[in-house]
C-alpha cells in the first residue's frame, strides 16, 4: 500500500496543509493515525476524489436510498444492526440485488454469482467475472464480505443417505429450490449441468423459497428432503450439513457511494474483534477478505 504523510497529500491533493487537517478531524477523508502520525493511502485518495466528481446537469446521478439488496445472510444482517449503519435490507437475491443498484433503487448490493460455465470466470472468481461483465457497472467497487460454506441441508440422521446431488436425482428425494437469480439457485444449476441433468429432473418443492433460513424451514417442517443453503443457516435450524464449496459473498457498490458513512460505518465494524467472534459462533466463515477491496472498476 503507498502511504503518504501529510505534507505529500497535500501537494497529491493541492490542498492546503491546514485544510486537509479539517478534513481528518471531520473524518471525511480516508486516513490512518500510525505512531502519531496521520498517513493517507494514495489509492484510498483517488477513490474518495472520484467518488466526489461534479457532472454538468443531465448527468447527475440519482442519490440511492440507504438499502442493501441482494442475498441474505445471517452475518451480514446482525453487521448491519451491530455496526450503526443505518442501511436498511431488501433480500430478494443476488441478480435482483444488483439490477437495484444498477437503477440507483439500492446503494448496494450483497452477491455470490456461479458460473455453469467456468470459461466465464477461469480465474474462478464469479463475483468479479460477473461485476466485470456488467456494462452498466463501469464504475463498480467490489468490497470483500466473507467466503461462506455452501451445502446440502438435511434433517438430523440424513434419513434419505444423501451425500450430494447424484443421490438426490436418483433417490427421487424432493427438495427445496431457490428463484431464479438467487445465488444458492446459479449453484444448483451448475451442479445439475455436472451431473448431464438440469432442474426438471429434480423433484422440486413448489413454490421456491425466497431465502436460505426460508428454505431451511421447509425442511425442518418436513415439506422437502433437502436444499442448499450455508452452513450457519443448517446450523440455526438444527439440520445437517453435507458441505459443497467455500463461496465469495461480497459487496457490490458504485465507486461514489463507497465512501458513504452508512457504508463506511458497514466496513469498518468488520475489522473489529466482535465481527471476527460473531462469524465463529454462527460457523461456515472466513472473515479474510473482510473489508478488502477485490475489484475496483
Amino acid at each position: 500500500m503507498n502511504l503518504l504523510t501529510t505534507s505529500e497529500a497535500s501537494e497529491y491533493l493541492r490542498l492546503g496543509e491546514r485544510k486537509l487537517y479539517e478534513l481528518v478531524a471531520e473524518g471525511a477523508i480516508p486516513c490512518t493515525k500510525v505512531t502519531g502520525k496521520w498517513l493517507f493511502p494514495r489509492e484510498e485518495l483517488d477513490r474518495w476524489v472520484l467518488s466526489g466528481l461534479m457532472r454538468p446537469a443531465g448527468m447527475t446521478h440519482a442519490e440511492a436510498p440507504l438499502i442493501l439488496g441482494g442475498s441474505q445472510d445471517a452475518l451480514l444482517e446482525w453487521s448491519l444492526r451491530e455496526s450503526g449503519s443505518g442501511l436498511a435490507t431488501l433480500v430478494e437475491g443476488t441478480e435482483s440485488g444488483v439490477g437495484r443498484v444498477l437503477r440507483a433503487e439500492a446503494i448496494a448490493a450483497a452477491i455470490h454469482f456461479h458460473a455453469e460455465d467456468d470459461a466465464r470466470s477461469p480465474d474462478g472468481d464469479a463475483n468479479i467475472a460477473a461485476v466485470r461483465a456488467m456494462a452498466g457497472l463501469h464504475d463498480a467497487v467490489l468490497v470483500g464480505f466473507v467466503r461462506r460454506e455452501q451445502g446440502l441441508l438435511v434433517r438430523r440422521g440424513n434419513p434419505k443417505n444423501l451425500t450430494g446431488i447424484a443421490d438426490v436425482l436418483t433417490s427421487g428425494a424432493a427438495m427445496a429450490v431457490r428463484q431464479p437469480g438467487a445465488g444458492a439457485q446459479m449453484l444448483l444449476n451448475k451442479l445439475l449441468k455436472q451431473q448431464g441433468a438440469k432442474p426438471k429432473d429434480l423433484r422440486r418443492l413448489e413454490p421456491p423459497c425466497l431465502t436460505g433460513p426460508d428454505l431451511a424451514t421447509a425442511i425442518r417442517a418436513g415439506r422437502a428432503d433437502c436444499g442448499i443453503a450455508t452452513r450457519a443457516a443448517a446450523k440455526a435450524a438444527d439440520l445437517d450439513f453435507l458441505p459443497l464449496l467455500w463461496e465469495n459473498f461480497d459487496l457490490v457498490m458504485r465507486q461514489r457511494s463507497y465512501f458513504k458513512p452508512a457504508l463506511q460505518a458497514l466496513i469498518s465494524f468488520m475489522s473489529q474483534p466482535l465481527f471476527q467472534q460473531r462469524a465463529k459462533d454462527l460457523t461456515g466463515y472466513d472473515t479474510s477478505p473482510a473489508g478488502k477491496i477485490r475489484y475496483f472498476a
